[in-house]
């Protein structure tokens, strides 16, 4: 069984289950508001939201 971590969503502040093998660059869903998030940091766990670069 996979272990997880919670933070908070950067937009909405409901909490977010991050699995523990997450890495820097994942993007996770808020179940709440549906916004996209990257993981930054697994310790600590920190997360942002994700926003595509334009080209």
């Amino acid at each position: 069984m996979s272990e997880t971590h919670a933070t908070h969503c950067s937009e909405c502040g409901a909490a977010v289950p991050v699995p523990s093998d997450a890495t820097p660059g994942e993007l996770l869903v808020c179940d709440h508001c549906g916004v996209e998030l990257e993981v930054v940091s697994m310790s600590p766990v920190e997360l942002t939201i994700f926003e595509e670069e334009e080209k």
